[in-house]
């Protein structure tokens, strides 16, 4: 198995990388998780962030060190588990036994947090004190059940031929050392819920006379080989049954045979579905609706989803078999071919994606179909525009074009956005009279110049703040539209120069093991930079981190392909770098903002009837003054003279916090993201109405507005955070908190 080593190495479990990245950076970088009790009360400013700059680079040292020392699960050639599994297989997921390299992969980590200081000092800090050895001990007890584990774990679903019932599932692996039932009962006597009641974990004596439980319960059976986890006795007891007679009945069944394929030449993953055997389960209703019978996908036969080792590299490879050739909507991928397109996309593009399509202009035809069958008159204005245009769509545009599109998109931000479009033409001069002509009935007249034998041509578009122009030009049979002149430009330099997307060593690097030079579909991502773009909306503080940031990351390609009656997909699926940790990081630290922000929010809502109550208290208990006129008459007295007695100036009535010496009505105070003050309109006493005002200390930590008067109503406004406190007449107005 030497030969293995290296494949298996760079093809280390993504979900194991990504979770301790995912554990770090989530808890890391949202406001207050790595600092002290007293600091977590403000929130992290970009001074901060930009101490934790750093830590992205170090994450990609840490998981290239886990790609170098971990060692994956070996692959399987086949599987004992598939040919246990009932006729009635729907669905099949086999996963290999992470356990052992999950152990290794901590070791790893726990070696980094040992020899880092930063690391270390976020991760024993802050909330990570406490939830990092959570997530130390759950690999710890995940490891240890491994143990007990064969090589595989299988989970699938049946259904009981009926279709009545939602299918059923199973979750079944190979038992390799005895006290797999003992170990099972004390571990989840240990992570019991009290909300709902743990699984049952019983043997084959167990099961026989065993009594149902909640409707909710699953059941563990424990036999001396095997393990399996169902929803119910009832299910347990009929696959018990079929084990004592084994007919091997799903392996038999082309199914099971085309799974069981998947395993040749050594597999780390294989699953599927049965998409004919879910649509005979399904609502006929579906299979005879004539929209989906002209699609061609009601001829989908089996998805299957491969992870293995190709040419010595690991490889994803998935499949979409149909029960004859492609027809309707899923016959439009045409075969694989060279894609010239890529000659013109820049190697610093975020994203890009290739299509070659069969003949555009019997897909237009197609579309119309589809679009008129349930309504006839679907398409009514588009016939109406082209009269109008003096135009046909499908003989002037599409029949001039020869199915290879590919979409560029350089820059994504909503006021400095690049992109461009490529379409081949098999009829440059008809393609641009088409477009002449369209511009003349909309009343537009392209601009025009020439440089380097390449006319280029642009449109004014009228925008808000600015207007923009489009820029467009044709080469070497390629119609090149751009978000500029100087986009255009820059597209017709790169095919010239043979500096492009196509031609560059890390595209070429990131492409499939085994990959033939022609394909029918490509998407190509830079992980940095759409990390980056997932951030911004959540975090701008984080998004410039993500766009700082200098570590190497390689960028992620997959690639199609159209066979006569089938679909496929294949992808390198090799190591997890950087790239991967910050993409895990965009997805994690958005959601957890936001959760953060509903923690902020409802913290807010508490203080704020605090305060309410703490009105109360004070005005009964100093009537002659009525109601505080701001949060610090509610605090305690914490001047180094103070004698510490309520009294009108300092009733004690609410801590310190919000309750200090700053906090006047001329004053913000902070707590928990969100900015806190009591002001009044009274000139006289008592003091008969006031209002209290919470406002986001930015839009990351709130996203809602939050007052309240003297009648203890609290109230809401959607918006950016307030700079100046409201009226009590303006508190009036805004939507009472249901």
């Amino acid at each position: 198995m030497r030969h293995l080593q290296s494949p298996r190495r760079q093809s280390f479990s993504l979900s194991l990388s990504c979770l301790v990245v995912a554990a770090l950076v989530s808890f890391l970088f949202l406001p207050g998780a790595a600092q002290t009790p007293a600091e977590s009360q403000s929130q992290t400013s970009p001074d901060d962030l930009k101490k934790f700059s750093g830590l992205f680079t170090q994450l990609g040292g840490l998981l290239q060190k886990m790609q170098a020392r971990v060692e994956s699960p070996a692959p399987r050639h086949q599987s004992r588990l598939l040919a246990l599994l009932p006729e009635s297989t729907l669905v099949y997921v086999a996963l290999p036994n992470y356990g052992e390299a999950s152990h290794q992969a901590l070791a790893v980590f726990q070696q980094e947090v040992k020899d880092n200081a930063q690391l270390r000092a976020w991760w024993q800090h802050g909330e990570m004190a406490s939830e990092g050895p959570k997530i130390e001990e759950n690999l710890e007890r995940f490891y240890q059940l491994s143990q007990y584990l064969g090589d595989e774990v299988v989970i699938s679903a049946a259904s009981n031929g009926t279709g009545k019932e939602d299918p059923k599932f199973l979750l079944l692996a190979e038992v390799r050392k005895p006290g797999l039932k003992d170990f099972l009962r004390q571990t989840l006597k240990d992570l019991a819920d009290k909300s709902r009641p743990p699984a049952r974990v019983v043997d084959a004596a167990e099961l026989a006379t065993a009594q149902n439980g909640p409707s909710d319960q699953p059941v563990i059976l424990v036999l001396p080989d095997l393990v399996v986890l169902a929803e119910s006795l009832d299910i347990l007891r009929a696959f018990h049954a079929r084990q004592e007679h084994p007919t091997q009945e799903f392996a038999a069944t082309e199914f099971g045979q085309r799974l069981a394929q998947g395993y040749e030449g050594g597999a780390t993953i294989v699953a599927g579905a049965d998409f004919q055997r879910i649509f005979k389960l399904s609502s006929t209703t579906m299979l005879k609706d004539p929209t989906f019978q002209r699609t061609g996908f009601s001829d989908m036969k089996y998805l299957v989803w491969e992870h293995k080792g190709v040419a010595g590299q690991a490889a994803s490879q998935m499949e979409l078999s149909f029960t004859g050739p492609r027809r309707g909507v899923a016959s439009w991928l045409a075969a694989p071919g060279p894609m010239g397109s890529l000659d013109f996309v820049s190697p610093k593009a975020v994203v890009a994606l290739s299509l070659l399509l069969k003949n555009p202009a019997q897909i237009f035809d197609d579309v119309k179909d589809l679009a008129t069958a349930s309504n006839p008159n679907a398409l009514a204005s588009l016939s109406q525009g082209e009269e109008q245009m003096k135009l046909s769509l499908r003989d002037d545009l599409f029949s001039r074009l020869a199915g290879e599109i590919t979409l560029e998109m350089d820059r994504l931000t909503p006021t400095d956005q690049k992109w461009k479009l490529l379409l081949k033409t098999n009829d440059s001069d008809g393609l641009l009279a088409t477009l002449n002509k369209f511009f003349a009935a909309s009343q537009m007249t392209p601009g025009n110049s020439e440089e380097d034998g390449v006319t280029y041509y642009t449109i004014p578009i009228p925008t808000s703040p600015k207007p923009q122009e489009i820029g467009y030009a044709i080469v070497d049979n390629y119609l090149i539209i751009g978000s500029s002149r100087a986009a255009v430009a820059e597209a017709v330099h790169l095919h010239g120069s043979g500096e492009s997307l196509a031609k560059s060593g890390k595209f070429q690097a990131a492409l499939p093991p085994g990959n033939q030079a022609e394909m029918s579909a490509l998407l190509y991502e830079d992980p940095v930079a759409m990390a980056e773009l997932s951030m911004r909306q959540a975090s701008p503080e984080m998004a410039a981190l993500f766009s700082q940031s200098t570590t190497e990351t390689t960028p992620a390609v997959i690639c199609g392909y159209g066979d006569e009656s089938a679909l496929r997909e294949a992808s390198r699926s090799g190591g997890v770098d950087a790239g991967a940790a910050l993409v895990v990081a965009a997805i994690a630290i958005p959601n957890l903002l936001r959760s953060r922000i509903a923690d902020n929010e409802a913290s807010a809502v508490a203080m704020i009837r605090t305060v309410n109550t703490s009105q109360v208290i004070y005005s009964s208990t100093y009537s002659q003054r009525g109601f505080a006129r701001d949060l610090a008459s509610l605090g305690p007295d914490s001047s180094p003279a103070g004698h510490h007695v309520p009294s009108p100036e300092h009733a004690s009535v609410i801590d310190a916090t919000l309750g200090n010496a700053t906090c006047t009505a001329d004053h913000w105070c902070t707590k928990s993201g969100y900015q806190f003050r009591i002001t009044t309109s009274c000139r006289t006493r008592p003091c008969q109405s006031y209002v209290v005002v919470a406002t986001p200390v930015s839009s990351n930590t709130g996203t809602r507005n939050l007052c309240s008067t003297s009648d203890a109503v609290i109230r809401y406004r959607l918006g950016p955070p307030l700079t100046a406190p409201i009226s009590a007449a303006e508190c009036l107005k805004w939507s009472p908190l249901q």
